[in-house]
């Protein structure tokens, strides 16, 4: 027996509980208005009372059961989006691979040939490998079955090691950041995931800017939290994209454009990343005019020690 999709059934659950509940609620409702209205003795007033009492409530099981099936609705969508932009993303490393396969097949290459097909084989199987690892990553991120380990500690150390990460990532084009970073502000949070997030924002300004990059992180302080952004001076994201941009595997125009290398996932961490953390990512943006990613995260307590173990210096310090 075969079931239609589930989008087509929570479609027709939204239509069977408007049918089932929400129009003979209506009926019942004019029904006890007018009972209220015509107030021919107590006896109508008190069943008129209790019909009202009884079509509120039908109304709010209506409106929660609503909500519900429209949350589960979403997810279907997203959960199809999500499978359509993963199966497009395995299929290029695999019709490479197979397209290797045949030429090894035909026994028709040379000895030097079939040493480089093996090579390239050998790389999308790696290309491959990583994009599934990423993917069961972000889903271990997201639906919280990554093991975190929260950890005090100073937001520039933070940003020193994502700097550094960010640097030997983009070894053949070395680039300057600039560090403006609040002295003494701590944090509480994963360390290496917060890592992960401020180089992956790095990255994407380093591939959306022109030659004159000029990339600075920013960190401040904000009552209860810490403010902590990556500024460019980028091509920027305009107004219709920038509600997409973290979706798992969507990747802008320009990026296509450009030839920007990338799957588009790095922005989908950085928001699995910041929710996990019970914080937040914000962007602002504009064709022309560069970018700034924010992530607002909980911030610590001053710890004396490691706030006093830091020159003031580093509060705006350039590499």
């Amino acid at each position: 027996m075969r079931f239609p999709p589930a989008s087509v059934q929570l479609r027709r659950a939204q239509l069977i509980l408007m049918l089932v509940v929400l129009i003979p609620t209506v009926l019942l409702t004019v029904i006890g208005l007018v009972l209220l209205v015509s107030g021919q003795g107590t006896a109508f007033v008190v069943v008129g009372i209790l019909v009202l009492t009884l079509t509120a409530t039908g109304i709010t099981g209506y409106i929660l059961v609503s909500i519900f099936v429209g949350k589960g609705a979403s997810l279907v969508r997203l959960q199809n989006s999500f499978m359509s932009s993963v199966s497009h993303e395995l299929r290029t490393p695999l019709t490479s691979m197979r397209l290797f396969m045949e030429s090894l097949k035909n026994n028709r290459l040379t000895k030097d040939d079939q040493h480089k097909v093996v090579e390239l084989l050998g790389g999308e199987i790696d290309r491959l490998d990583a994009l599934v690892g990423r993917v069961l990553e972000l889903s271990r991120i997201e639906s919280g079955g990554h093991a975190f380990q929260p950890t005090t500690f100073l937001v520039a150390d933070l940003v020193t090691e994502a700097v550094s990460a960010f640097d030997a990532a983009t070894l053949a084009r070395p680039t300057t950041i600039a560090i403006d970073v609040e002295p003494g502000l701590t944090m509480i949070g994963d360390r290496a995931t917060l890592v992960r997030a401020l180089v992956n924002l790095l990255v994407n300004a380093w591939k959306y800017s022109d030659d004159d990059k000029r990339i600075v992180v920013i960190a401040r302080g904000i009552g209860r939290h810490i403010e902590l952004g990556v500024r460019d001076n980028g091509i920027g994201i305009a107004a219709s994209e920038r509600s997409a941009i973290f979706d798992e595997f969507h990747r802008a125009p320009e990026a296509y454009n450009r030839g920007a290398p990338g799957v588009g996932l790095g922005l989908a961490f950085v928001r699995a990343i910041a929710r996990a953390h019970k914080g937040k990512v914000v962007v602002e943006s504009g064709p022309g005019i560069g970018s700034q990613f924010t992530l607002r995260l909980k911030r610590a307590r001053v710890m004396p020690d490691q706030a006093q173990a830091r020159p003031p210096s580093t509060a705006a310090a350039t590499r």
